[in-house]
């Protein structure tokens, strides 16, 4: 997730996501146009003395909302940083927090598989959270008598804080009660296991916010619901994914040079559509005098009109900056690089930059299959298990 990069603190990014600048306004709205409600509540349950009317007056509900909102995604920040501190203190390290829509979202470029650094680091958000409460109501408790705006923006996030604790502590995995669940689970069980199980436990709480959402018509928590059911999916598959490529390098999945079908940079477009469809490929390494030169897809040939299509050469659609990998680098490491550089495929270069095979996303998930039905990486060594020119 990206953002509008603010600042830097203890070295990590602090971005703003797009989705911030329309849920803070929405959410000063929605304080202030309950401010009245919410005093009387705080009154009857806090003791807050607060005198309703004199938060009604012209543009003061406004502030008070945009204050207590920006006072929550505050406490939301130093959440995410709880996390963040006891990660580095583990020796992970965290690629940016990001406030957004839903919260804040701490980044970590590897994820803890260690039960006992995942338990600690998932904590320790809840725990500041309820810290951050108990310093809001201490400014509550000692605020002047008849300081009515201080009390109702300090006792709004002191209890806030505490459901923020007590909603994050929830078994609903990715959320942090759902990583206690995992990483009590990986005491006794693998950590892929684990995965799959907590999951399962937070897809069901997804179902259930979902629910509880289209009853009382909320659409965050549906929304919240939504992105539980989807991170808990994609977590568990890459988890499965990681476990699965533990041993095997790009060596073992590639499709080899000696099998690779290739086209030089002064092949014509309408001759690389013929090619496209007689070898049933979609994708080829360019090669030049000296070497691969850039790689081309039926995307990239497909932008030159038809009637246009002898006039132009590879060279002129061909993708000359290209993310590749070397044959000893890891399955995982791989298809990490296909998903952040939104390809299918990569070229395997050698220490002398010359191609030595082509790793697709098909290729990746054959080996895949092969190993969840009980193969191994001795069993695939060596052998082609797909086309890297294929598409998936």
């Amino acid at each position: 997730m990206r953002g509008l990069r603010i600042g830097t603190v203890v070295g990590i990014p602090i971005r703003l996501n797009w989705t911030f600048l329309i849920v803070l306004p929405l959410f000063a709205y929605l304080i202030g146009s309950q401010i009245e409600v919410t005093a009387e509540v705080m009154n009857q349950t806090m003791g807050a003395g607060i005198d309703p009317t004199a938060l009604t007056a012209g543009v003061t509900p406004w502030v008070l909302g945009l204050a207590a909102g920006i006072g929550l995604f505050g406490g939301v920040l130093l959440h995410e940083f709880g996390h963040s501190l006891v990660a580095m203190r583990y020796g992970y390290e965290i690629d940016s927090i990001t406030l957004w829509l839903l919260g804040g979202l701490a980044s970590f470029t590897e994820f803890p598989e260690d039960w006992k650094h995942e338990f600690w680091i998932a904590v320790a958000g809840p725990i500041v959270s309820l810290a951050v409460g108990a310093v809001c109501y201490g400014v509550f408790f000692f605020a002047p008598t008849g300081s009515n705006a201080v009390v109702f923006v300090f006792g709004y996030l002191a209890l806030l804080n505490v459901v923020l604790a007590v909603f994050n502590m929830l078994p609903a995995f990715p959320m942090d009660g759902g990583r206690v669940l995992r990483a009590l689970m990986a005491r006794k069980r693998p950590h892929a296991q684990a995965t799959q199980q907590a999951a399962a436990v937070g897809k069901v709480f997804a179902f259930l916010m979902g629910i509880i959402g289209l009853l009382t018509f909320q659409l965050l928590l549906i929304l919240l619901a939504f992105f539980i059911y989807i991170a808990a999916s994609g977590e568990a598959q890459q988890t499965t994914l990681k476990a699965a490529f533990e041993d095997v390098t790009v060596a073992d999945v590639m499709t080899p040079r000696e099998d690779l079908h290739t086209v030089t940079e002064d092949t014509s477009v309408a001759d690389l559509m013929s090619r496209m469809f007689e070898e049933r490929h979609t994708g080829y390494p360019v090669m030049g005098r000296n070497g691969l030169v850039g790689m081309v897809t039926l995307e990239d040939a497909r932008s030159i009109r038809e009637v246009e299509r002898d006039a132009y050469r590879v060279e002129d659609v061909m993708a000359t900056e290209i993310a590749s990998v070397t044959a000893d680098t890891d399955a995982m490491t791989a298809l990490q690089t296909m998903q952040e550089h939104g390809v299918g495929r990569l070229p395997v270069l050698n220490d002398r930059g010359e191609l030595v095979g082509l790793l697709s996303r098909s290729d990746l998930m054959t080996a895949f299959n092969i190993i969840q039905t009980g193969g191994t990486p001795s069993v695939i060594s060596g052998r082609r298990l797909g086309d890297g020119q294929r598409p998936l």
